[in-house]
């Protein structure tokens, strides 16, 4: 077996975590149900055993302090809050690039064009082990009352919404704002996050939390017939979740006519 698994100098060839790793993690489940595995690595790997053990930690690479970081959330002394900055999918076949892995003849090509991460999986609706922005806690939380904001002059969209703590240790909650144009003229992913905000949440309590966005970055694709940025006439969907696939708080607003701009 090759001295490292995975490196930023080369492409794995698959998801699998190397060697035996899969058959002792089944032989561990085998002997106590009450397993909890903890990866570490730096991008997603197939789980077939997903289904038999209790909690799966992804601890990615920490550094120095990792290991005390660890300790920490297994023995409950820290609340964990983390979301998933990727998507993790099933089976390798899975992923967008996957009919465009490693170079052809010198020529390195991103079939995938817009539809990155989350953004294929729902455009072509296929399932995954665990989504965009996903995340547990050893608390519950409840998001309602979402209010929305336009300002088109001042170029701002505020997004407020109340959280609540529902369970019974103090944690913190990541706010997730996607946007999605109801009638695109171009092909466009079925929504884009657009801002996030965490907020930090006592047992039992509310606070509120409050994103403010550029409306134009918000809601503007290429346009490459003019080879500018569009801000297209049409209604938006504001939805808002703590995940790519849970995004239960939804509001509208429209912009009345479309605009074009460059830089950034």
């Amino acid at each position: 077996m090759q001295s490292e698994f995975e490196s930023e100098g080369f492409d794995r060839p698959d998801m699998d975590l190397p060697g035996h790793i899969n058959e002792l993690i089944f032989a561990v489940v085998a002997a106590n149900p009450n397993t909890a595995v903890v990866l570490q690595s730096g991008t997603p790997v197939t789980m077939p055993w997903i289904g038999e053990v209790k909690a799966v930690l992804q601890a990615w690479f920490g550094g120095n302090e990792c290991g005390n970081a660890i300790a920490d959330v297994l023995l409950g002394t820290k609340n964990p809050s983390g979301k998933l900055s990727l998507s993790i999918p099933i089976r390798c076949e899975d992923n967008p690039a996957f009919l465009t892995f490693r170079s052809e003849r010198g020529r390195a090509l991103y079939g995938e064009d817009v539809y990155v991460g989350y953004r294929f999986y729902e455009k072509v609706k296929r399932d995954v082990l665990f989504p965009f922005g996903h995340g547990l806690s050893y608390t519950g939380f409840e998001m309602k009352n979402l209010r929305v904001q336009k300002n088109e002059e001042a170029d701002k969209l505020s997004i407020s919404v109340d959280v609540k703590n529902t369970g019974k240790m103090d944690g913190e909650q990541v706010v997730q704002v996607y946007i999605s144009q109801m009638a695109p003229s171009v092909q466009r992913p079925v929504k884009e996050l657009r801002g996030f905000k965490k907020v930090m949440v006592p047992a039992g309590s509310s606070e509120g939390a409050t994103l403010t966005v550029s409306l134009k970055y918000a809601t503007s694709w290429w346009d490459e017939g003019r080879d500018m940025w569009i801000a297209e006439k049409d209604e938006y969907r504001v939805l808002v979740g703590d995940s790519s696939a849970n995004t239960p708080l939804e509001a509208i607003f429209e912009l009345a006519k479309s605009s074009w701009w460059l830089g950034v």
